[in-house]
């Protein structure tokens, strides 16, 4: 008996998904945990495998369309069997009982709703909010053809085509910049498009930049206790099983302690309000294949160093094989974030917030200094650079360097076990 291929709900914030490949074509024999397809979110690259045998009858999708959830994108049957009712608003396209899921009402932080005209809000899919910012559009003039009426990219595209000739934009773009048919040797250059993640990165971080007052201050740490038990870590692992604790876990471990103490920083700025957390919602910067990823590490504070390690690496490795639920890549969700450049030698940098946090460490390589080693003589020891950008409508200069100087403490009188 044929049966239907949904696009699925990753997260309940999610309500539409854009199909990036198909692996196989119609008339294909599918087996069981065949790749189907691949497909992003907003946020994370999947891949949906059959889960029957069959033949591929029909695909209704084509790659680079944005699919709501939970609809019907192909149906996997036998040949000669009658298909017509599956086509997408069929009468087998509902989604089965068993998981159905209920979509909470959304608050009115969400980006993807926006104030309307005639009922108060409006439902519009991320890609096409960001069409409809891109071509300066007023969204309460679209018509959504998604589900319960949600604009999806369709009808922003469809708008536009359509769009009268005496509307003008408010404000002009400057020129763009026309760039050369040919590089300085005479060979073509090389002009690829954008992934999804990349675009959706780059717009990220340009309204970060634009959308907030970031300032970055810079410390470096005496790193002697933290290599010294680094040290210890690997001498432990040449001699049987011992999680593999790193210093960035040491660093993070240091973040949080140093977040509970002061929580001022550990924080969301939201226009009007500032939203403070008593626990610690830790993102960490990923760099994977599709680009960077900041998954969120949910009450880190209540993880000892080795619990904080275990879950950091898991954490990485699921956005790396596209298997992070992508609420975990909400900027909302966390609390505070480090991104972390040392192992590329990087001494000093400018992390850039991750909106609407008001906090984001960088951690830099470990240097070389002279110091006073405490009995009146100098010698040279390790350090380890610490940057600091935080939001400055929502935290001075004061409190944001006396949350480096704490860290700067915590870090050099690291505690914590590896037991």
């Amino acid at each position: 008996m044929a049966e239907a291929v949904f696009m699925p709900r990753q997260g309940q914030s999610v309500e539409s998904c854009i199909i990036t490949e198909w692996y196989k074509k119609k008339g294909d024999r599918i087996e069981t945990g065949d790749l189907l397809f691949s497909y992003e979110t907003d946020k994370a690259a999947f891949e949906e495998e059959a889960s029957m045998s069959g033949v591929l009858l029909d695909i209704y999708f084509n790659e680079g369309d944005e699919v709501p959830v939970l609809t019907n994108v192909a149906v996997i049957g036998e040949t000669g069997e009658d298909i017509s009712a599956f086509t997408p608003g069929g009468s087998k396209t509902s989604q089965p009982d068993d998981v159905k899921q209920e979509v909470p009402s959304e608050p009115s932080t969400k980006r993807e709703t926006v104030p309307g005209n005639n009922s108060g809000r409006i439902r519009i899919s991320p890609r096409a909010r960001n069409m409809a910012d891109e071509h300066r559009l007023d969204v309460s003039e679209l018509n959504g053809s998604g589900p319960n009426g949600r604009i999806i990219a369709r009808d922003v595209e469809a708008y536009l085509e359509n769009k009268p000739a005496h509307k003008e934009p408010s404000r002009q773009k400057a020129p763009a910049y026309e760039y050369p048919a040919f590089t300085a040797d005479g060979s073509d250059p090389e002009t690829t498009p954008l992934s999804n993640i990349r675009k959706i990165i780059a717009r990220n971080m340009e309204a970060s930049l634009q959308n907030s007052a970031q300032l970055t201050h810079h410390l470096s740490a005496d790193a002697r206790k933290i290599l010294a038990l680094r040290k210890e870590v690997k001498s432990r692992s040449a001699k049987g099983p011992t999680p593999n604790i790193t210093l960035n876990d040491m660093v993070c471990h240091a973040v949080i302690r140093t977040l509970l103490r002061m929580p001022d920083i550990n924080a969301h700025f939201l226009g009007d309000r500032i939203r403070r957390f008593s626990k610690v919602h830790l993102g960490i910067a990923v760099d994977t294949e599709r680009g960077l990823m900041v998954p969120v590490l949910r009450n880190a504070d209540d993880l000892s160093l080795r619990g904080l390690a275990t879950h950091l690496k898991s954490l990485a490795e699921s956005c790396r094989t596209g298997k992070i639920d992508p609420e975990l890549l909400n900027s909302e969700a966390g609390s505070f974030t480090v991104s972390n450049l040392g192992a590329y030698g990087i001494e000093m940098f400018t992390p850039v917030l991750n909106l609407p946090q008001a906090g984001i460490l960088g951690v830099n390589t470990i240097t070389y200094r002279p110091a006073d080693l405490g009995d009146g003589s100098i010698g040279i020891i390790p350090v380890i650079g610490l940057s600091l950008t935080y939001d400055h409508r929502a935290i001075d200069g004061a409190p944001a360097s006396a949350f480096l100087k704490e860290l700067k403490i915590q870090i050099e009188n690291f505690q914590a076990g590896i037991d």
